[in-house]
C-alpha cells in the first residue's frame, strides 16, 4: 500500500493535474510553472503531511518498515519527525491556493527530500522500502530542485526555462 500511495503522490497525481489543467481548462500558465504548481502540492503537500500524519499517529511503521528499528524507543522521534512533516506538508498543501507560498514550499520540501536522500542512501544496509524511498526522495529533490533553481534565476533576470 504504501508504494501505491508513493507512486498516486510523487508521480499520477501530479502528472494528471498538469494534463488536466492545461489540456482540459487550458491554463494560460507554461508547462515549466503548472509542473512546479502541482508537484509542489502533491509531492510536498501530499506526501509530506499524510507522512507526518502518519508518523505521529502510527510510528511503529517508519521505525519498523523504513528503518528496521524494532524498539518502540525509536517512536518519540518518529512522532517529531511527523511533526515537522506535518508542518512543511501544510505549507505545500497552502501554495496551491497561495501562490506566493509555492517557492518557500518547493524551496524547503526539495531540500528535505535531498537531505532525507542522502541519508538513506549512504545508511548501511536498506530494506526494500529503504531503497523506494530513497530513490523517491532523490526524484523528488532533483525536480524540485530544478524548479526552484529555475525560479530564482528568473527572479535574478536569468530566463533558462526549458
Amino acid at each position: 500500500m504504501y508504494v501505491v500511495i508513493v507512486v498516486l503522490l510523487l508521480a499520477v497525481l501530479p502528472i494528471g493535474s498538469i494534463a488536466a489543467e492545461h489540456i482540459y481548462f487550458h491554463s494560460p500558465e507554461p508547462l515549466f510553472d503548472l509542473a512546479g504548481k502541482w508537484f509542489t502540492f502533491w509531492a510536498v503537500g501530499g506526501r509530506l503531511f499524510l507522512a507526518g500524519l502518519r508518523q505521529t499517529i502510527q510510528p511503529a511503521f517508519t521505525a519498523r518498515q523504513i528503518f528496521g528499528i524494532a524498539s518502540d524507543e525509536a517512536f518519540p522521534v518518529v512522532r517529531e519527525l511527523g511533526l515537522a512533516n506535518l508542518a512543511m506538508g501544510a505549507l505545500g498543501l497552502l501554495s496551491l491556493t497561495l501562490p506566493q507560498a509555492r517557492m518557500a514550499a518547493a524551496f524547503v520540501g526539495g531540500l528535505y527530500y535531498g537531505l532525507a536522500g542522502l541519508l538513506h542512501l549512504f545508511r548501511g544496509e536498506k530494506n526494500a522500502t529503504e531503497r523506494f524511498a530513497m530513490i523517491t526522495d532523490l526524484m523528488v529533490f532533483v525536480l524540485l530542485a530544478g524548479y526552484a533553481g529555475l525560479v530564482i534565476a528568473a527572479n535574478y533576470g536569468i530566463d533558462i526555462r526549458l
